[in-house]
């Protein structure tokens, strides 16, 4: 019995996945056209962070060497005209060692956004995490592909990190992503 339900709750849920990505398709030309032209602007984006180099009181510490630590930022952007903008952001952060990996730390990162020009953006982020850490993080973004609907990016940010009886570190990071 329990084997039929499973495969009949399967079944719905992909037909309900059909419905939702042919119902978006079908109406995502119309929206994106509409919204081009119009302020404010509401926008989501999904990426990946890879965490370069972090400096803090003793040596510098490289992602890669002993642990690989990785973000999966996502987020909704908030436009009021070309040039400002409100952002909210949530970027889980996964640790990877010894063959194992879980998530060690969430991210609300808030910020405002300040378009630069020629597909540049300059985000400017508060930082809490839940390892009890907080501070500030620059991001520098430049749309690297334009697509019709949405664009790809690549983007630069700066962490400095205060708190939970630790010392102050700056890092540096690369993030990949797509915004529509």
């Amino acid at each position: 019995m329990q084997i039929i339900r499973n495969g009949f709750i399967r079944q719905q849920l992909q037909k309900g996945m059909l419905t939702i990505i042919l119902a978006a398709g079908f109406s995502w030309p119309a929206f994106s056209q509409q919204a081009s032209a119009a302020y404010p602007r509401v926008m989501g984006y999904v990426g990946i962070l890879h965490p370069l180099v972090t400096f803090g009181h003793h040596e510098p510490h490289y992602n890669f060497d002993g642990a690989y630590t990785v973000g999966l930022p996502t987020g909704i952007n908030i436009w009021k005209n070309p040039g400002i903008g409100f952002s909210i952001e949530l970027v889980p952060v996964i640790r990877a060692s010894g063959g194992t990996g879980k998530m060690n730390n969430l991210l609300f990162h808030p910020g405002m956004l300040i378009g630069l020009g020629k597909g540049f953006t300059l985000a400017a982020r508060a930082a809490f995490e839940t390892s009890g850490r907080y501070g500030f993080t620059p991001v520098l973004n430049k749309i690297i592909i334009k697509g019709r609907g949405y664009n790809w990016f690549a983007a630069l940010p700066v962490p400095a990190r205060f708190g939970n009886d630790q010392p102050a570190t700056i890092g540096v990071g690369l993030q990949f992503g797509i915004v529509f």
